[in-house]
């Protein structure tokens, strides 16, 4: 067996590049990006308004105030969308302009819509009287203010959101370049597995709620997920099957669960190695889960999960997910630290994952809580938990007021 450190180690040691594609921004909803992506123009692309009001020149008011006026004559309504272009400016004149409209070229400064004084009437006024001098800039937007032509707008290995979306569309840009969707199959593996829409089942069967576990988190992060069913014990064959179709596929990722120890019927190794798999580990210094294997074949990836449900929570989480992050280019997944409230013992040299409850107290600190029924058959604590705790090799005794290694439940971009 190896550490959870050596683990990851050569997990990242032995992932795949996956290939990138163009695509247009309305498909790349929760793709990963492939290339840093830059604005290619500056944004807002000119001067505009930050208020609905008067756009004026500042040296034209200066040594106003309420009792030297002057009068400004109103040449027309520019609004957003409008062209600003004035092609006959002359002095001591304004024109009125909406919220996000451009300014044209000859006004440096906006006076709010609040402020303003009509004349002869505010009904149908021909001029603004203005009692005080103005600044320059004043409720004015720059061109270039939010992005410079090269800004950087989403980084390479960044899962887009809505919130890039906005900003693409925005500087116009169409097609961006991503990583494609990792495709993995997975299979359950034993004669005890049964359907869980079953109603009755023999006490000696198990529903399956390893098949739709693994398809659901999987579909929760944007991968692409076959559900391969279950392989019975007594049909080994069926694995030698998919293991050869898998080969010739564009699936990325083949992962079972259950079949992969040293017993009887754990028939998965032998036949993986037929196959031409290199085994790069079997076994970790973990908990739960500690019966894990991993094998490559050129560019196809062969995960061996344990059987039981919680063990290959723990697989799924702590092994595939930063595998498929390290595929798709992504950095490391960021940690937390909570301070715990309960004391917990463990082996010392191995690396226990356990299902917590996370509680942010009215003073801001992050409190931990190890949920009760940790045991490897237990659900309960996986349906409780809001995240995991990671307790780290090298430590035997954690007490109440130490500080744990936290990772969300359901991990995030």
């Amino acid at each position: 067996m190896i550490s959870y450190k050596k683990a990851i180690s050569l997990i990242n040691k032995n992932s795949i590049t996956l290939p990138s594609k163009k695509i247009s921004i309305d498909k790349a909803l929760y793709k990963i990006c492939a290339k840093d992506i830059l604005s290619p123009s500056k944004y807002p692309s000119f001067n505009n308004s930050a208020f609905d009001g008067f756009a004026l020149v500042s040296r034209e008011t200066k040594g106003l105030n309420s009792k030297k006026t002057k009068k400004f004559r109103i040449l027309k309504t520019i609004a957003a969308g409008d062209n600003p272009k004035i092609n006959k400016y002359k002095k001591n004149s304004t024109v009125e302009i909406m919220t996000g409209a451009l300014m044209p070229k000859q006004f440096d400064t906006i006076l709010p819509i609040e402020k303003v004084k009509y004349f002869p009437s505010n009904k149908k006024p021909t001029h603004i009287i203005l009692d005080r001098s103005l600044k320059k800039f004043e409720y004015v937007r720059f061109g270039g203010e939010d992005y410079k032509p090269g800004n950087l707008v989403v980084k390479k290995g960044e899962q887009i959101h809505a919130n890039h979306l906005i900003t693409l569309a925005a500087l116009g840009i169409k097609k961006i370049l991503v990583k494609k969707i990792p495709k993995i199959i997975f299979f359950g593996t034993g004669n005890e597995i049964i359907d869980y829409r079953k109603k009755n089942i023999p006490l000696w069967k198990v529903r399956n709620s390893n098949n739709l576990y693994f398809s659901a988190f999987g579909k929760g992060l944007n991968l692409e997920v076959v559900d391969g069913g279950v392989i019975k014990d007594n049909e080994p064959y069926k694995l030698k099957k998919a293991l050869k179709k898998t080969i010739k596929s564009d699936i990325d990722l083949f992962v079972t669960s259950g079949a992969i120890s040293a017993g009887k019927f754990d028939f998965i190794p032998k036949f993986i190695k037929q196959f031409g798999f290199q085994n790069k580990f079997k076994g970790a210094k973990i908990k739960p889960g500690r019966p894990i294997m991993l094998s490559k074949f050129k560019k196809k990836i062969f995960f061996g999960l344990p059987g039981n449900p919680i063990s290959m929570v723990v697989g799924f989480r702590f092994f595939i997910y930063p595998l498929i992050r390290n595929m798709l280019g992504m950095n490391k997944e960021k940690t937390f630290k909570a301070k715990l409230i309960n004391k917990y013992y463990k082996r010392k040299h191995f690396t226990n994952f356990l299902r917590c409850y996370l509680t942010v107290t009215k003073k801001g600190s992050c409190e931990l809580k190890i949920l009760k029924g940790q045991q490897s058959n237990k659900l309960k604590a996986l349906t409780e938990a809001n995240c995991w705790g990671v307790f780290e090799s090298g430590k035997a005794k954690f007490k109440a007021g130490d500080f744990v290694e936290c990772l969300p439940l359901i991990p995030s971009s």
